[in-house]
């Protein structure tokens, strides 16, 4: 089959209005649920509290600036993988594309399981039915992606319209909320500045805004391309912050910042001090709305890696087939056998703790891949330059390295089992390579 086979050419069906809802949905996820309680106890002040949330915002969106010169210069979809791809070569490509891959597959498992425990909180009669309930879920929207990837933007944008629209009941019900009287309000913990501490505030803070390259998979099926992705891409981050601010802006100053230290689900414990002890188990509603929402992005974009991989010739050859719905049903197929098979076994935890590492370590190749390209490539057609290269671009460079280094440091024995997992994807590397070229002699 070769490349110009329609069945390799996915269509731009989709708008930059998905674009936009994907950007958005991408990023706001139960991280901005759950880790104000990790910042707190590092920033237990309202004012140090927020400066974090502002610098962890200013810093994705400098990324996104950085790394839309990527996206405007490559036609097609994939995301990571497709855009470092021509600055680094085919094996480290390829690296880049299985860790990618990986964690994405990895989050869908988990995220089914979430929603599971979850469920369970406000169901407890249904806990013995957590391990076919988070199968279901990856089978449900692993079926929705084989009908249409129409279909799958529709939910997207819908998605996307109601998680803003929960952030922000949450900002109103916080800022008109009484204030809290009594020994809690005034009471500040002793903020804890340790490593670890710093460590847990970085992790959660890249958590939270993780997903501001998301639009990236889906360039090749976008109406106007790459331009019209950084577009969407940048307006999205902007967007998301200002939601952000505001929200913890009404949690610092009207909810104790200590009482959050250590809660799972920091929000909930918030609005339950400071509005209704019912306000948990509206904010546990919202979690699953917000994690079966992230299933379908996940679903919508785990499989274009591999599907660009496989175009390359770095995949199952299957797994480039475009069906007429407009999605890589094989590739959709294997994300979800995978999906399934983690969480049979239950690896959920470890691949979790990966996912931070992973995320660096694709963040750095690909501000590097920016800067890579200026030099070999310096007469490329470049549709977006990168506003202000090349201080911006080594702003955000020596900013990943600092926060990969880091973390590595202070967690020594996660970083170790990152790297076993990079190392193994040369012989998956090998296998592939060599059956391509039995097979095509």
């Amino acid at each position: 089959m070769s490349n110009n086979d329609p069945r390799l050419r996915p269509k731009r069906v989709l708008s930059s209005g998905f674009t936009l809802a994907v950007t958005i949905g991408g990023i706001i996820g139960l991280g901005i649920l759950r880790t104000p309680g990790e910042v707190a106890a590092l920033a237990p002040r309202p004012l140090l509290f927020v400066s974090l949330w502002l610098l962890g915002g200013l810093f994705a969106l400098l990324s996104t600036i950085v790394a839309a010169e990527l996206i405007a210069m490559t036609p097609r979809s994939g995301g990571t993988y497709s855009l470092v791809r021509r600055a680094y070569g085919p094996f480290p490509g390829f690296v880049i594309g299985w860790v990618d891959w990986l964690s994405f597959v990895a989050d869908i498992a988990l995220k089914a399981v979430v929603v599971t425990e979850f469920a369970t909180l406000l169901v407890p009669s249904i806990e013995a039915w957590q391990l076919p309930l988070a199968i279901s879920i990856s089978t449900v929207f692993a079926a929705l992606q084989l009908l249409s990837i129409s279909l799958g933007a529709k939910i997207q944008q819908i998605a996307a319209a109601a998680m803003a629209v929960i952030v922000i009941g949450f900002t109103l019900a916080l800022v008109f909320a009484p204030p809290v009287s009594g020994t809690v309000a005034d009471a500040i913990p002793r903020a804890d500045r340790s490593f670890g501490a710093w460590s847990l505030v970085i992790a959660s803070l890249i958590y939270a805004y993780d997903g501001w390259l998301i639009a990236a998979y889906f360039t090749g099926e976008t109406k106007g391309g790459g331009k019209a992705v950084v577009r969407s891409a940048i307006k999205g981050v902007v967007i998301v912050i200002l939601l952000y601010m505001c929200l913890v802006s009404a949690l610092a100053w009207k909810s104790p910042l200590g009482s959050l230290v250590g809660s799972e689900l920091a929000l909930a414990r918030a609005l339950e001090i400071t509005v209704s002890p019912l306000a948990a188990s509206i904010v546990l509603v919202a979690a699953i709305i917000m994690t079966l929402a992230y299933q379908n992005i996940l679903y919508l974009s785990t499989p274009r890696i591999i599907q660009a991989m496989a175009v390359d010739g770095l995949a199952v050859k299957r797994a480039r087939e475009v069906s007429k719905g407009g999605n890589p049903v094989f590739a959709v197929l294997l994300t979800w056998g995978l999906s399934v098979g983690l969480i049979i076994i239950g690896g959920f935890e470890f691949l979790l703790h990966l996912a931070v590492f992973f995320h660096l370590f694709v963040y750095v190749l690909l501000i590097a891949g920016v800067m890579i390209l200026r030099i070999r490539q310096p007469d490329a057609d470049r549709p977006y330059r990168t506003w202000g290269h090349p201080w911006t671009t080594l702003i955000c460079l020596f900013g990943w390295i600092f926060l990969s280094l880091f973390q590595a440091v202070v967690q020594i024995e996660t970083a170790l089992y990152a790297a076993i997992m990079v190392v193994l994807s040369w012989p998956v590397y090998r296998f592939i390579i060599r059956s391509g070229r039995s097979r095509s002699g």
